[in-house]
C-alpha cells in the first residue's frame, strides 16, 4: 500500500478546483493540485473574459444558497488579491409565453421559476414590461408580447482573474501546483489511499478531488458512459455603432429567450471586457465534441449565422462581423444539473463535473463546500441536492 503524500490531490484546476484548492490550503490541509495546462487558459469552460452571475438560479431554488454563497466569496477574494472579480450590473432575462414553455437549461418555465425564486428567497427585482425595458434600455429591441425580470446583484464574473486568484491564494497557503501534467489513472488501495498517476510520476493520497471539466468523462472511468456530453460553444463580440448605449452602467447582463426551441436564446454583456465589441453567446446542444479534438477556429459564417438568428433586430446598433471571437467546452447532462458522485474505483475519489453551461457563478461555493466534504468538516452549503441521484427543483 503506497503511503499518501498529500491530504488531497485536486485534478483540474479550472473554476471548481481552482476553488477547491484554495479553501484545502486554506484550512490547512496539504495539497496538490494538478492540471494539463496552464490555468487559466483558453482551453476548457472557464474562460471569455466575462461570466454571467445572478442570485435568483431559475435551474432551481436549491442553488440560490451556492450563488449567494459564491458573491460572499468574491468579495472574499478581491479583498485578498486585490482583483476585480464581480461586478455587479444588473441582470436581464427577456422571454414571453412561448418562449417560456420552451425547455431551458434543462426545463421549461424558466422565466416563471426565476421569479417565483426570487420572491421565496427575498432577492431584490423588478419585473418590466416590453415598453419598460425599451425605456430603461434603449439597446434592447424587445416585442410588445415579451417581458423581463431585472435583478439589482446580478451581474459580471471576470473568470480568468478568479482562478488566478484562488490559485494565488492556494500557492500561498502551501499548496503544490504540478502544471503542464496529465492525470492518466487511480489506483486505489482501500480506504483513504489512492495513487494518482500521471504522465509525469504519482502522488499519494487519502482522498482525491476530479475536476477536470470536459476531460473528466474520459479520464479512468470518471463518470459511466452516456452521463454527460461534451459540446463546444462559441461567443462573439460584435462591433457597435453606439457604445453609449453599452456601458456597465447603461446595460446589464442578459438572458433572451425568444423562440419556441431549447436553442433559442442569446446572452450577452456591457462592454467591460476591455474589448471594443459587446460580447453575445448562443448555446448549442446538438453536436458532441472530443476536448482533444475541438474547432477552435470560429468561422466568419459562424458569427454571422450566429447574428442573423440571434442578434439582428434585438441588438441596437451592432454589426455582423466579429471583432473577437472564441470557442468554450459545456459539460452537460440531461437535466443540466451538477454532478457530485464517488469514482467507481474508490469512495475517496470524488468527481465533481457537468456545471452544464452555468456553473462558474457557483464555482466558489461550491468549492469551498467540496474542500470541506473531503476534509470531515460541515460544508456552509449543503451538496446533497447534486449528490449521485438526487433530483434538483
Amino acid at each position: 500500500m503506497s503511503a499518501p503524500r498529500a491530504d488531497v490531490v485536486v485534478v483540474g484546476l479550472g473554476a471548481v478546483g481552482s476553488a477547491v484548492c484554495h479553501h484545502l490550503a486554506r484550512s490547512g490541509a496539504r495539497v496538490v493540485g494538478i492540471d494539463r495546462f496552464v490555468p487559466p487558459h483558453e482551453h476548457g469552460s472557464s474562460h471569455g473574459l466575462s461570466r454571467v452571475t445572478r442570485l435568483a438560479v431559475g435551474e432551481g431554488q436549491a442553488y440560490v444558497p451556492l450563488a449567494m454563497r459564491s458573491h460572499e466569496l468574491w468579495r472574499e477574494l478581491e479583498a485578498q488579491s486585490g482583483e476585480s472579480i464581480y461586478q455587479p450590473t444588473g441582470g436581464l432575462i427577456v422571454s414571453s409565453d412561448a418562449a417560456d414553455a420552451t425547455a431551458f437549461h434543462g426545463s421549461g418555465g424558466f422565466f416563471a421559476r426565476t421569479v417565483a425564486i426570487a420572491q421565496r428567497c427575498g432577492i431584490a427585482h423588478e419585473l418590466l414590461d416590453a415598453a419598460g425595458i425599451r425605456e430603461r434600455f434603449p439597446a434592447f429591441l424587445v416585442a410588445d408580447h415579451e417581458f423581463g425580470y431585472l435583478e439589482p446583484s446580478a451581474g459580471v464574473l471576470f473568470p480568468e482573474k478568479a482562478v488566478a486568484a484562488q490559485l494565488a491564494q492556494a500557492r500561498r497557503h502551501g499548496a503544490t501546483l504540478r502544471l503542464q501534467e496529465k492525470v492518466l489513472r487511480f489506483v486505489a488501495h482501500g480506504e483513504g489511499s489512492v495513487d494518482v498517476i500521471t504522465d509525469q510520476g504519482s502522488v499519494g493520497a487519502a482522498r482525491v478531488v476530479v475536476a477536470a471539466g470536459a476531460w473528466t468523462p474520459g479520464l479512468d472511468g470518471s463518470l459511466p458512459a452516456g452521463t454527460v456530453r461534451v459540446q463546444r460553444q462559441v461567443l462573439h463580440w460584435f462591433p457597435t455603432t453606439a457604445p453609449q448605449l453599452y456601458r456597465p452602467d447603461a446595460c446589464p447582463v442578459f438572458i433572451w429567450m425568444h423562440g419556441p426551441g431549447a436553442e433559442d436564446a442569446l446572452y450577452g454583456f456591457p462592454m467591460i471586457d476591455g474589448i471594443d465589441g459587446v460580447k453575445v453567446g448562443a448555446e448549442q446542444y446538438a453536436i458532441e465534441t472530443d476536448p482533444d479534438a475541438v474547432e477552435r477556429r470560429v468561422t466568419p459564417e459562424e458569427t454571422r449565422a450566429t447574428f442573423a438568428t440571434h442578434v439582428e433586430g434585438r441588438l441596437r446598433g451592432l454589426a455582423a462581423e466579429a471583432v473577437r471571437s472564441a470557442t468554450c467546452l459545456y459539460t452537460t447532462t440531461v437535466d443540466a444539473a451538477f454532478t457530485i458522485r464517488p469514482h467507481p474505483k474508490s469512495a475517496a475519489i470524488t468527481v465533481v463535473s457537468a456545471c452544464s453551461g452555468h456553473g462558474f457563478k457557483h464555482s466558489a461555493a461550491l468549492g469551498e463546500a467540496l474542500a470541506a466534504e473531503v476534509t470531515g468538516a460541515t460544508p456552509k452549503v449543503s451538496l446533497a441536492p447534486w449528490s449521485a441521484g438526487q433530483a434538483v427543483v
